[in-house]
């Protein structure tokens, strides 16, 4: 995780300024300290990713970015894991052939979800850019702006592409659930749950826009249907 050993380091190196700068008191001293033993942590794991398997989880527990461990049935893991799902089914949906500026928007939104993830892993930290959430709301607006007024539901489907964006989103949904639930009983940053709860909603304009691609066309749930069964 080295993008995330350099923000901590950035992190680190502005803290130490401040010190050095400014009247501080023993908390700033202690968080200080602690951005140091973050470092130090990452590096070491940057160390040990050349080697894929330590045997350290052989006991059911996995680390954490702070240095602890956990259960891998814990809440936190539950979140970290669906997170990590949920970028792997949108690195799936960039194996297909979509145009560039949606492939752009999904890689960025690849990025978020690393830091957040990252964030998830690392209790107590920040790392998901205060700014992501507003740019998710301004992309969904570009592209609803392109797209016909819903009269009905859309049913999940209308091309392959589309199809995976709409498996995404349900993905989004289940990390978001999941993070609501870590939040429960830890402290959470609000920023990570609005993000989710924006990128579902990205994700369900972006898989209407890929199905309507190529003259395609969106599956609309049949409301008729309810009148032959009456």
């Amino acid at each position: 995780m080295p993008f995330l050993t350099v923000r901590i380091k950035a992190l680190a190196e502005h803290l130490e300024w401040f010190l050095h700068e400014s009247d501080f008191d023993s908390r700033l001293s202690r968080d200080y300290i602690r951005l140091c033993e973050l470092i130090e942590a990452f590096e070491d794991m940057g160390h040990r990713l050349s080697k894929i398997y330590t045997r350290t989880g052989d006991a059911g527990t996995t680390g954490l970015g702070d240095g602890g461990r956990t259960s891998k049935t814990a809440v936190r893991v539950h979140a970290m894991g669906d997170v990590d799902e949920l970028n792997s089914v949108i690195g799936l949906l960039l194996s297909e052939n979509i145009q560039q500026q949606l492939r752009d928007l999904l890689l960025a939104v690849q990025h978020d979800l690393f830091d957040l993830g990252g964030e998830i892993a690392i209790p107590g930290s920040a790392l998901l850019s205060a700014s992501a959430v507003a740019r998710l709301e301004s992309e969904i607006d570009n592209c609803n702006n392109e797209l016909p007024p819903l009269k009905e539901f859309v049913l999940p489907g209308g091309a392959r592409a589309a199809a995976i964006c709409h498996h995404a989103r349900t993905v989004c949904r289940r990390a978001e659930r999941i993070v609501v639930e870590l939040s429960n009983s830890e402290q959470v940053n609000s920023e990570l749950l609005e993000y989710l709860n924006r990128l579902s909603d990205l994700l369900f304009v972006v898989a209407r826009t890929l199905a309507r691609e190529n003259e395609g066309k969106e599956v609309l749930w049949d409301r008729s249907r309810l009148n032959d069964c009456s």
